[in-house]
């Protein structure tokens, strides 16, 4: 039997890969890992550092670099809600990156909000992916936000 191909997999497919790959990663750097019974509130999943800590997670994936959106109504900006963008590039790589909702309080190329007044689509936070854009993503690599991540 042979590995499938990124690919080949559907949205729905990715999608979950990804939400279970990021749980892995922070169940190997010894953090407790949470999953409510209902995702109504937008969080995928809440990850504990000791009794008294704890984060809100939403993780969003992309095969390649385009744009990837927050509804503002599921993604309130606070000091303890994360997101995590997985982005599968190859057959086999993925880049993780985990970036403080309140990043998006300084809005640039990268990091933007949309509020759409009087149109149909609802007010969101969004990330623009592109090759421009790549270098200002670079210091939310996982790994390095981790570390001032378990400081908390």
């Amino acid at each position: 039997m042979q590995k499938k191909n990124w690919k080949e997999l559907n949205h729905l497919q990715i999608g979950k890969y990804a939400e279970y790959l990021v749980k892995m990663e922070f169940i190997l750097y010894g953090f407790d890992v949470f999953t409510p019974e209902l995702d109504h509130k937008g969080i995928d999943f809440i990850v504990r550092k000791d009794e008294m800590t704890y984060f809100d997670i939403q993780v969003k994936s992309s095969r390649d670099l385009n744009y990837i959106f927050f509804s503002k109504s599921k993604f309130e900006l606070r000091k303890n809600l994360y997101a995590v963008i997985v982005i599968f590039t190859g057959e086999s790589k993925s880049d993780l990156y985990l970036i403080p909702s309140l990043t998006w309080k300084k809005k640039d190329s990268l990091f933007v909000f949309h509020e759409y007044k009087d149109k149909k689509s609802p007010p969101e936070y969004g990330l623009n992916l592109s090759q421009k854009n790549l270098p200002s993503l670079e210091k939310f690599k996982f790994e390095n936000v981790l570390e001032e991540f378990s400081k908390k």
